[in-house]
Parts: structure tokens; C-alpha cells; sequence
């Protein structure tokens, strides 16, 4: 990888913190765009009480100077504004055993684990005892640094004119239709708080949102996101970790709660003949087009000039009003789950963070391809490259 970045940070912590390598010099890295992005991911209907509390804002704390990158890493960090109400339980010193400590760490401590999240697993393989331990690190809120670090993708990707849009396609089994010229009402989406834009099926969302959070219970669903004018190229067929596809599998499958992630036609490409499923190649005016894009813009792990369009699917909340059973760990007796501060739905927003992750791949990708020292170099290398394939 060239762009690489590593996170840092709890839920309830300081901050979240990331460093991101490998980004050229001479891009223009605006912090307005960055907290937009930000802005994204903390709306949508179903959202928790954390949402209130957090106005998530980002700062730069180096590799960019007067507004664009020097090459050099980029730090950024995100404060939670939560850690005035943490400062005991979540201190990173030892603290001194005195009964206020004791007591305000204990009321924090969590034994009873929640099935479908990282607390049983987690708490196993790092030998702890209080789960709070995993929870921290394990939970969603994480993903507010990792948008922070697909905005500076996004700011590379703008440089070539890539754009990227999520739309939510599904919640509680209800599903919204989806135009074709998907770009067009990207304004519709980003003012919907389900980044949809069919109204019939919103407010049908919105009830099946209401229903299960009187319920105390939580729901999930399904998201598109799309990239478009990515070249063609990318990636590539020759190993199996450089292949485009699998990448972007990983990139989005790595995000808390998603459980499964497919390219173009995905599943249903297993129920339909081979005249049905690849797109049939034509030339019209010395150029190259395809009428359907079923492979999703991918082709034997590289991009084929089509939009990128990747689906992914997220399970339902672990953390609900309404508990399952469960066990708790230090006592090894049956409890009901821990109930933490919680969303009912974040389908709207998991689509958000998954456009951020998608675009890093991209990012990498085209800074592995046109190299990666400055935007003069590789808007150089990309400009001779797009000739060379008009030529073909």
C-alpha cells in the first residue's frame, strides 16, 4: 500500500487520532471538507443520544502547510467531547485507590458480555476482565476517524475528477428503489436522513425505526456506494492482493457490523446465464463502451472504466434496550447483555463510512499507479496514461 494509515483511540477516550502515509505533495487538504464528511456520518434517522453529544470536528496536526500536503505524514486528530464524563474511568494513569476512583470506575465496569459483539471473543484472547477493555476499542465510534481519513482520499481523488456517492437501498427488509443516473440527486441524498431518495420507501423506513426502538430492539440493512470517471486499470490480475475487488471487499467488510460486501451483480450473479451476466463490449465513435455494467466496474480485479459500485449489507445493532441472553464472564453465570448508550438504526451512516473506506482504496490505488511524490508528477503520468488508452 502507499496510502497506509493507523487509528488510535476509545470510544469514551481523549480522542481519536490517525496518521496517514503516502500522500503526495501539493494537494489541497481542506479541513472544511474534512469536518463536512464528519457531519455526514453523525446524521441519520435511528441515530443515539451519542450523536447529540458529539459535534465531530477534526484537527491537522501536521503534513499540511498553508492548506496543502508537503508529503510528509498527515496527523489528525478528533477529541471526544464525551471524555469530561470519562476522565476517571477511562484515565490512561494509574490511579490512586480511593473510594471516589473505585467507585466511578467500578459503575463503568462490564462483565456481562453481548452476543454479536466483540466483548466474549475480545475479552478471551486479551485476557480481560472487565469488558470495557474491548468495548472501547471495538466500538463504532471509531469509524468518525476513519471518515476523517477518506475525506483526504477524497481530497487526491477530486484532483482527478473521481466522485463518490453512498445510497441506502434497504432497513428492516424494506427496500427503496434506486435510479440509474444515481448522481443526479446526490442533493436529495445528502439532505435525507436515510440517504434515499424514494419517498414511499423513507417513510416506511422511518416506521419500521420507530417500531423496533419502542421494541427495544434494533434493525440493520443494505447500502450502495458508487464511484464514478475511475479510470480504467487499476489494480491489477496478477496476485491476489492486488486484485481491486478484493481490496475494496476487505476495506468495506472491515467496518464494525457489515457482513457482507458485493461488487456489481453480486449474489444474484450465481442465478443468471453467462449471455445475461458480462457486459458485452462495443466501439462507437474509436471508442470503448459497455450498455450494462454488471460487473460493477471490475473486471479480474482491476477497474474497467465503468462506475465502481459495491453493495454492502449490515446486521442489526448487538446492543439493545431489550437484552439477549448472555453470560457473565467473571462469574460464568446467565445474565442478560450489557446495554450500552446505542443506536436503534445506522444504516445511513455505516454507508457513509464505507464510502470513506472505499475511496481510500481508490486513493491507493491510483497513487501506486501514477506515483505518489506530488500531484505535478502524477497528474503528469495520469494525463500521458489516459492518451496512451485513447490510442488503443
Amino acid at each position: 500500500m502507499i496510502f497506509r494509515f493507523l487509528t488510535s483511540g476509545e470510544s469514551h477516550g481523549k480522542c481519536l487520532n490517525a496518521i496517514i502515509e503516502g500522500v503526495p505533495s501539493g494537494i489541497n487538504i481542506d479541513i472544511d471538507f474534512i469536518n463536512k464528511e464528519l457531519s455526514r456520518r453523525q446524521v441519520g434517522y435511528g441515530r443515539g443520544g451519542r450523536m447529540l453529544i458529539e459535534k465531530d470536528t477534526a484537527e491537522i496536526l501536521s503534513g499540511v502547510r498553508h492548506g496543502k500536503s508537503t508529503g510528509a505524514p498527515i496527523c489528525l486528530e478528533i477529541k471526544n467531547k464525551d471524555w469530561q464524563n470519562w476522565v476517571i474511568p477511562m484515565s490512561t494513569e494509574k490511579l490512586e485507590e480511593t473510594a471516589e476512583n473505585i467507585s466511578l470506575t467500578e459503575a463503568k465496569k462490564i462483565i456481562n458480555v453481548r452476543p454479536g459483539h466483540a466483548d466474549l471473543a475480545g475479552a478471551l484472547k486479551y485476557n480481560q476482565k472487565d469488558v470495557r477493555d474491548i468495548l472501547e476499542r471495538s466500538s463504532a465510534r471509531e469509524t468518525a476517524v476513519r471518515v476523517a481519513v477518506g475525506a483526504v482520499a477524497k481530497c487526491i481523488l477530486k484532483e482527478f475528477d473521481i466522485e463518490g456517492i453512498s445510497v441506502v437501498n434497504k432497513i428492516g427488509g424494506i427496500e427503496a428503489q434506486i435510479p440509474e443516473n444515481i448522481f443526479d440527486f446526490k442533493d436529495i441524498i445528502e439532505e435525507n436522513d436515510l440517504r434515499t431518495v424514494d419517498k414511499n420507501a423513507y417513510e416506511k423506513m422511518k416506521k419500521e425505526i420507530d417500531n423496533a426502538k419502542e421494541e427495544g430492539d434494533t434493525l440493520g440493512g443494505s447500502f450502495k456506494v458508487i464511484f464514478h470517471n475511475v479510470p480504467v486499470g487499476l489494480g491489477s490480475h496478477v496476485h491476489w492482493d492486488r486484485k481491486l475487488d478484493g481490496q475494496l471487499a476487505q476495506a468495506v467488510m472491515s467496518i464494525q457490523a457489515v457482513k457482507s460486501v458485493e461488487i456489481g451483480l453480486g449474489v444474484k450473479a450465481a442465478d443468471i446465464k453467462g449471455s445475461k451476466t458480462h457486459d458485452e463490449i462495443f466501439i462507437e465513435n474509436e471508442k470503448y463502451i459497455r450498455k450494462t455494467n454488471n460487473a460493477g466496474g471490475i473486471e479480474a480485479g482491476m477497474s474497467n472504466g465503468e462506475d465502481i459500485v459495491i453493495t454492502a449489507s449490515m446486521k442489526a445493532i448487538p446492543t439493545m434496550r431489550k437484552p439477549l441472553n448472555s453470560i457473565a464472564i467473571d462469574k460464568k453465570i446467565s445474565v442478560q447483555a450489557h446495554f450500552e448508550r446505542s443506536d436503534t438504526c445506522a444504516v445511513s451512516a455505516c454507508a457513509v463510512v464505507a464510502e470513506a473506506m472505499s475511496a481510500i482504496v481508490i486513493a491507493d490505488n491510483m497513487l501506486e499507479k501514477f506515483s505518489h511524490d506530488s500531484i505535478y508528477e502524477m497528474k503528469t503520468n495520469y494525463g500521458n496514461y489516459i492518451k496512451y488508452v485513447k490510442t488503443r
